[in-house]
């Protein structure tokens, strides 16, 4: 379960970026809202995904409360994920 997790991890990761970097730049610069929708959407289901994950993987792994709230936290942070991924598991 924890390659599962790294991969969404990494996906989840990757469609931050493109949110915040390539779709709100377009709609914001370029009026040209549609790839905020296609991403947007991507990255909540990779977000919650994300989140299911950890939650799961703190009770199968015994993860203390410091690094599942790390863990977490890490998914709004740009570049968090890799971040965690590296670092952390």
């Amino acid at each position: 379960m924890l390659r599962f997790f790294k991969i969404i991890a990494f996906l989840e990761g990757i469609s931050l970026l493109l949110l915040l970097f390539v779709a709100m730049p377009l709609k914001y610069m370029y009026d040209k809202p549609e790839m905020v929708r296609m991403v947007g959407m991507a990255h909540g289901l990779l977000f919650i995904g994300y989140i299911v994950l950890a939650s799961m993987l703190k009770m199968e792994e015994n993860w203390s409360l410091k690094k599942y709230l790390i863990v977490c936290v890490a998914s709004v942070i740009p570049f968090g994920t890799f971040y965690v991924e590296k670092k952390i598991l």
